[in-house]
C-alpha cells in the first residue's frame, strides 16, 4: 500500500513558477515508477510527467517540455515537479500517481492505467 500527499499547489501569474511535492509513505517507494498528471475542469486526466524508479529517465508531455522538471529523492519519499513558465492553460488539479511495478522497466509509464496508487490532488491556478 502507498500514500501520496500532493502539496505545492497555488494561484500564480502566468510566467510565475511553482513546485509540486508529492511525498510517499510505505517501503515500496523506491521500487515504484511515478508520475504527475493533471485535470482541468471539464476535460479527461492527461499525462504530465513520469520518472523512473531510479531516477534516470524522465519523460514529459509536449505541452510542458522544457517549461517542467520532474525529480525524485528516494531518501525523503518525494517526488517533485518544478513549473516554470506557468500558463493560464495549466490550471488544473494536479494528481501524483505510483506504479509500485516500476522495476519491471527502465522507463517509466505514461499511461493513466499503468498507475495503482494515486494522490488527492493539489490545485494549480494560473492568471492571465
Amino acid at each position: 500500500q502507498v500514500q501520496l500527499v500532493e502539496s505545492g499547489g497555488g494561484l500564480v501569474q502566468a510566467g510565475g513558477s511553482l513546485r509540486l511535492s508529492c511525498a510517499a509513505s510505505g517501503r515500496t517507494f523506491s521500487s515504484a515508477a511515478m508520475a504527475w498528471f493533471r485535470q482541468a475542469p471539464g476535460k479527461e486526466r492527461e499525462f504530465v510527467s513520469a520518472i523512473s524508479w531510479s531516477g534516470g529517465s524522465t519523460a514529459y508531455a509536449d505541452s510542458v517540455k522544457g517549461r517542467c522538471t520532474i525529480s525524485r529523492d528516494n531518501a525523503k519519499n518525494t517526488v517533485y515537479l518544478q513549473m516554470n513558465s506557468l500558463k493560464p492553460e495549466d490550471t488544473a488539479v494536479y494528481y501524483c500517481a505510483a506504479d509500485p511495478s516500476g522495476r519491471r522497466s527502465v522507463v517509466a509509464s505514461t499511461h493513466l492505467g499503468t498507475y495503482r496508487y494515486w494522490g488527492q490532488g493539489t490545485q494549480v491556478t494560473v492568471s492571465s
